[in-house]
C-alpha cells in the first residue's frame, strides 16, 4: 500500500472507525441477495423474492437519506443506535415470518422497515471529512473508501448466499444482522472522531438535495449505476448463453477488481485541475469505455472490456464525493453524500431491470445499447455541472 495511505491512519482513532465502519457496512451488500437466496431455498417463488428484495433496496434508498439528515441533526451517536435497532429488529421479524410461514404481506411490512439501515460508507466518510478537510488527505480518504465499498460487494454476497446454502436459509440475513449490530455499535463508541453537530445543523430545514449541483450529481450516478446493474445482468446472460453460468462472476470480479486498482491509484494522485474539469474528464472516458461492448462475443472479450470499463467507475465515485464535499454545507455534509450512495443504488436497480427486460425482449446485443446510452448521459450531466459551477464561479467574482 503506498505510503499516502498509512499517512491516513496516523490520526489516533482512525484505523479502528473505518475497521468497524467496514464491517457495518458489509450487510448493504448481504441483505438483499440474502433474502433472495433464503426465499429461493424456502421454495418461494422468484417472484416474491425479487420484489421482497427490491422493496428493501428501494426502501433502503428512500430511508438512508433521511437518517442521515438526523445526523447531521443530533450526531451519530445518537442517531445511529435507534436507526440500527429499527432496521435489525424488523429484519429478524421477516426471518421469522419466513421461519413460521406467515403471510407474504408481513414479508414486505419488515422488508420495508428494514431499510432503515443506516448508510455507513458516507457515516465513515463524514468523520474523514471532519478530520482532513482542507487537505489534500481527503482526496486519499475519499479513494480509499470507495476501495472498501467494492471490497463489501466483492466478499458480502458469497459470504450470505454460501450461508444460506450451507447452513439454513436464514442464515445469511442473519448474519447481516449481526455485522451490523456489531459493527455500529463499535462504531459509535469512536467518540473522538465523531463530527461534531454544529448549530446551523441543528437548525437546518432545508434537504441538501435542494442543490442544483447535488440534484446533477444524483443523477449523473443514476446513470453511473445504471451501467453497473445492466453489466451484473448482461454478465450472467452471456455467461448462460456460452454454456458456462459460473464465468459470469468471473466477469463481475474483474470489473470489481479493475475499479479496485483505479480507486487505489487515483487516490496517490495530486491533480491540480478543478474538480468538475476532472469529474467530466472522468465521465467521458466512462462512457468512451462502454463503446467496446458493442462488439463483444465472446465471455473473455466481455471480461476484457468491463476491466477497463472499471478503471473510470471509482475515479468518478471519488470526485462525485469530492464535489459534494464542496458544494454542501457542513451541516448537511452526511446527508449530501448518502444521496450519492442513493443515486448509485437506485441506478444498479434500474439498470438490472431495464437490461433484463432488453435480454428477454430483444436480445443480449441490444443490451449493450443500454450501456451505451447510460454512459452518454454521465458525460452530458458532468458537462452540464461544470457549466453551472463554472457560471456560480464567475457570479461570485462579478459579486465581489
Amino acid at each position: 500500500m503506498p505510503n499516502v495511505y498509512r499517512a491516513l491512519f496516523e490520526h489516533p482513532g482512525s484505523a479502528l472507525f473505518s475497521f468497524t465502519g467496514f464491517i457495518a457496512r458489509l450487510p448493504i451488500s448481504m441483505t438483499s441477495i440474502g433474502i433472495i437466496t433464503m426465499l429461493s431455498q424456502l421454495g418461494r417463488p422468484y417472484w416474491l423474492a425479487g420484489s421482497v428484495a427490491a422493496t428493501f433496496i428501494l426502501s433502503t434508498a428512500l430511508l438512508a437519506p433521511q437518517v442521515s439528515r438526523v445526523v447531521d441533526k443530533h450526531g451519530q451517536s445518537q442517531v445511529l443506535p435507534w436507526a440500527t435497532l429499527i432496521s435489525a429488529t424488523s429484519i429478524l421479524l421477516l426471518l421469522l415470518c419466513t421461519h413460521y410461514g406467515l403471510p407474504d404481506w408481513t414479508l414486505f411490512v419488515f422488508a420495508l422497515l428494514g431499510g432503515c439501515m443506516p448508510n455507513m460508507a458516507a457515516l465513515v466518510r463524514a468523520r474523514w471529512t471532519a478530520i482532513y478537510r482542507h487537505s489534500p488527505k481527503l482526496h486519499t480518504a475519499y479513494s480509499f473508501e470507495s476501495v472498501i465499498d467494492e471490497i463489501c460487494f466483492i466478499v458480502g454476497p458469497p459470504i450470505s448466499v454460501g450461508l444460506s446454502v450451507a447452513l439454513f436459509p436464514q442464515a445469511g440475513p442473519l448474519i447481516s444482522v449481526v455485522f451490523l449490530i456489531i459493527g455500529v455499535s463499535f462504531f459509535v463508541m469512536q467518540k473522538s472522531t465523531e463530527p461534531a453537530v454544529t448549530l446551523a445543523a441543528r437548525g437546518t430545514q432545508q434537504s441538501a438535495l435542494r442543490s442544483v449541483p447535488v440534484r446533477i450529481l444524483v443523477l449523473s450516478l443514476i446513470s453511473l449505476g445504471t451501467i453497473v446493474g445492466a453489466v451484473d445482468i448482461i454478465s450472467v446472460a452471456f455467461a448462460e448463453q456460452e454454456g458456462n453460468p459460473a464465468s459470469a462472476s468471473l466477469v463481475l470480479s474483474i470489473y470489481a477488481i479493475g475499479s479496485c486498482l483505479s480507486g487505489l491509484a487515483f487516490g496517490t494522485l495530486r491533480i491540480k485541475s478543478p474538480l468538475q474539469q476532472q469529474f467530466m474528464l472522468a465521465a467521458f472516458f466512462t462512457a468512451l469505455t462502454t463503446l467496446p461492448l458493442l462488439f463483444i462475443s465472446s465471455v473473455w472479450a466481455l471480461s476484457v472490456a468491463v476491466f477497463f470499463s472499471g478503471l473510470f467507475f471509482a475515479p468518478t465515485m471519488i470526485i462525485a464525493m469530492g464535489l459534494v464535499e464542496r458544494q454542501v454545507p457542513e451541516s448537511q455534509l452526511t446527508e449530501g453524500l448518502t444521496w450519492m450512495n442513493t443515486g448509485l443504488g437506485v441506478g444498479a436497480g434500474l439498470g438490472a431491470a431495464i437490461a433484463g427486460w432488453i435480454v428477454n425482449d430483444f436480445g443480449i446485443t441490444s443490451s449493450f445499447y443500454l450501456t451505451l446510452i447510460a454512459g452518454s448521459a454521465v458525460f452530458a450531466l458532468s458537462s452540464l455541472l461544470a457549466q453551472k459551477l463554472n457560471k456560480d464561479a464567475k457570479h461570485e467574482v462579478y459579486c465581489s
